[in-house]
Order: structure tokens, then C-alpha cells, then sequence
């Protein structure tokens, strides 16, 4: 942790929805934040607004070398950097056949890697994370947010009759997985690994220019009608009545700093690791965890009936 009592928060996506309330969260606290978009006039309007607030332009598509350079501008305002939060919340609706492999290519290297001709605000959870990370093992200490999405335990259509998010789905469960991996090799250097799992909340995502270009594509297949029309309904409906969606992120944010800093919510309360936020989130992971358990007591006789035979040695 850095010299000063007060935690330097480094967050990126800070313009708007959980960036935005997760910035004047912090704030409210007495922390230290490094806001970061890659618009500066989005954060025009907070400069200055606090001493303890500095902003700064930052492409996160823009590749390692760029990344480390203007991670270095960032630990020198405060001296130091103690959290990592790597918002990502790009969308990227659309059927797995109809897409193909450079759509979800795509999906994919917004959430993960980042390559500067996509959607200007990606968030690349790799580069970021490992170009903070020599700053937090120089003083053993440090916390590394990632921000999932409960969309990683729902992919299958059963368990979500409403909502085709494939490509979506399946590069938060990468994503994951990853902070799980990060959480495993940075444990004894004393940093910490926090997976955020979001339900639905109103940050506004579902409003973002060609969020529904891949179910409203020309070259569509007949077949995938029904799950593409279910799919439209739901964010058409929430387009046209925001006020639908039940998670306020003010809220979950707060929740999230009270992990970090021990306080609130987490007082007495051992580190996570994972913070589900929502009721749909926890829904959906028992959902997924009960079709498992039933799965294993089904198959049992399968599952442990595929090792070679004991043999013994005399």
C-alpha cells in the first residue's frame, strides 16, 4: 500500500454507469481516484472538481506499451496505486452461427485483449491488470477488481428464456476464469483479486449505438427467429422503459468499496474473492450449481468409473 492512509483507486470506463458511481463512491470515502476514459471530454466536467480526483485520457485499446506509459503517468500523481478496477461492460448481441468465429473474436477481444478498431469503449482487463501489477507487487499489496457479469453462468437458453447473449456470455466466463487465475498467482504476494458478478442494472448499456447491430443484421437465419425476436423484445422494452431494471448502481457500487476498505457490508467478513450483486445473479448461479450437483449424482457410477484399475505391486 502506498505511504498515504488513503487508498489511490485507478478505474477505468469512469465516464459513465458503475465507472461513474464507483468514482464518486470512492471520493465520498476519502480515497484517491485516477478516473480514466478514452474520451476527454467526458471527463472534462470532473477535473478539478476534487482534490483527491485526477483524470486521465486513456485508450486502453491502445496496446501494452501505451498501457504502461500511462500507467506510469497515473502511479505518479499519488504517489503510488493500491486498486485496480477493470470496468468492462461492452455487448456484443448476436446468434453463435450467424456471427461465426470473427464475431466472437471480436466479443472477445473487447473484454479480454482490446484491438484499437473496436468499440472505442472496450476495456482491455489484460493489458490493464498486468501494467498495474508491478506497481502492486513493489509493495506487496494491492486489490485487482474485475467487473463479470452474471451472463457467465446463463448462456444456455434454458435457464435464460428471454435473453440470447452468447458471444457476451461466453467471454465473461473467460473472463472469469482469468480473475480467478490472477487470484491464484497473486495470493502470496499479498494482492487481491476481487470478480464482480452483476445482475441487470441501469448504467445504460442497453442504450449504447450499435449495441443490437448483431441481431439486426441482413444475412439472418431463419432458424434463430424465435430467441432473436425474445431477445430484441427484452431490449427494446428496456430502451423504452429504463426504469424496468432493478439494479441501482449506486448501490453496488457502495457495496464493492465496502469490500475493499473493510467497511459496511464487509465488516467481519473474510475476503470474497466473488461479490454477486443482484437477485437475478444469484438466481442464475444457483441454477447453474444445482444442474451440476444433479449432473454428478446422475452420472456418478460414469464419472468415477473411467480410472485404470488398481494394481498391485508385490
Amino acid at each position: 500500500m502506498t505511504v498515504n492512509t488513503k487508498k489511490v483507486w485507478f478505474i477505468t470506463g469512469a465516464s459513465s454507469g458503475f465507472g461513474r458511481c464507483l468514482v464518486t463512491e470512492v471520493l465520498g470515502r476519502g480515497d484517491r481516484v485516477i478516473a480514466t476514459s478514452r474520451s476527454w471530454k467526458s471527463l472534462e466536467v470532473l477535473e478539478g472538481t476534487n482534490e483527491n480526483l485526477r483524470v486521465l485520457q486513456l485508450d486502453v485499446t491502445g496496446g501494452p506499451d501505451i498501457i504502461r506509459a500511462k500507467m506510469a503517468e497515473a502511479a505518479a500523481f499519488f504517489g503510488g496505486l493500491d486498486v485496480i478496477v477493470n470496468n468492462a461492460g461492452v455487448n456484443y448481441l448476436g446468434m453463435l452461427e450467424e456471427g461465426g468465429s470473427p464475431y466472437l473474436r471480436k466479443q472477445f477481444d473487447v473484454c479480454l485483449f482490446g484491438v484499437r478498431f473496436l468499440n472505442p469503449g472496450a476495456k482491455n482487463v489484460m493489458d490493464v491488470t498486468t501494467a498495474a501489477l508491478p506497481y502492486l507487487r513493489a509493495q506487496k499489496d494491492g486489490t485487482v477488481i474485475i467487473i463479470g457479469s452474471r451472463s457467465a453462468w446463463i448462456p444456455e437458453f434454458p435457464v435464460s428464456p428471454r435473453l440470447y447473449s452468447s458471444s457476451y456470455a461466453s467471454a465473461k466466463a473467460a473472463l472469469h476464469a482469468l480473475a480467478e487465475a490472477f487470484s491464484g498467482e497473486l495470493a502470496h504476494l499479498n494482492i487481491r483479486v476481487l470478480l464482480v458478478e452483476p445482475s441487470a442494472f441501469r448504467t445504460g448499456m442497453a442504450s449504447a449505438e450499435g449495441f443490437m447491430d448483431g441481431l439486426e443484421r441482413k444475412d439472418r437465419i431463419p432458424d434463430y427467429d424465435l430467441p432473436r425476436n425474445k431477445t430484441l423484445d427484452l431490449f427494446k422494452a428496456v430502451r423504452s422503459q429504463p426504469g424496468s431494471v432493478p439494479g441501482d448502481p449506486v448501490k453496488a457500487m457502495a457495496a464493492v468499496v465496502d469490500v475493499v476498505r473493510g467497511e459496511g457490508v464487509a465488516v467481519g467478513r473474510p475476503w470474497p474473492t466473488y461479490l454477486v450483486l443482484g437477485k437475478d445473479a444469484e438466481k442464475a448461479i444457483l441454477a447453474k450449481t444445482e444442474k451440476l450437483k444433479n449432473h454428478l449424482e446422475e452420472w456418478t457410477d460414469v464419472v468415477r468409473g473411467v480410472d485404470f484399475e488398481t494394481v498391485n505391486v508385490t
